[in-house]
């Protein structure tokens, strides 16, 4: 017989009955499927693993803050993105360039960062611009079309100079 988890978001089964029959699979409990009783098994619990945080670095080039970013943009860290994007006090014209080459993964909340950000930079008479964005980041930006609000660019010479 097949070990079906009786969690949805394992293997995509609906949770069904009562669960006797059921098994974890990626889970730490699991029940045998030929008897009632419980059964522990040592299991990596792939449901809750830890994301790496987001490390930003500042650079300038001919006037243009450039903010590096490394890791993972989510909920745990939109603050951090926030704060880094935000324009200094005083700037005309704020100029600034997001290095995503070495972000990895970037849920909603990094999306709603970045519309403040080109928001904000806007309305100050300037501009945000995304370079070297990787494939899983640009299909999220593509897939809300944030891709057509705030350019794109492949690499950092090319957002820096356009």
């Amino acid at each position: 017989m097949r070990a079906r988890c009786w969690r949805k978001d394992c293997i995509g089964v609906p949770r069904q009955g009562t669960g006797a029959g059921w098994v974890r699979t990626r889970c730490a409990r699991i029940r045998d499927p030929q008897s009632a009783s419980p059964v522990e098994e040592v299991v990596t619990d792939t449901h809750e693993a830890a994301r790496p945080g987001l490390s930003i670095d500042h650079q300038a080039v001919d006037g243009i803050r450039i903010v590096v970013l490394r890791g993972e943009i989510d909920h745990a860290n939109r603050d951090s993105l926030h704060e880094a994007l935000l324009i200094p006090e005083g700037e005309a014209e704020p100029r600034t360039v997001a290095d995503f080459r070495g972000v990895t993964f970037m849920d909603s909340s990094g999306i709603n960062v970045l519309i403040t950000a080109h928001r904000a930079a806007q309305d100050a008479g300037g501009w945000l611009r995304l370079a070297g964005v990787q494939e899983p980041v640009q299909r999220v930006l593509a897939l809300v079309g944030i891709d057509t609000l705030i350019p794109c660019h492949s690499t950092l010479e090319e957002a820096l100079t356009s």
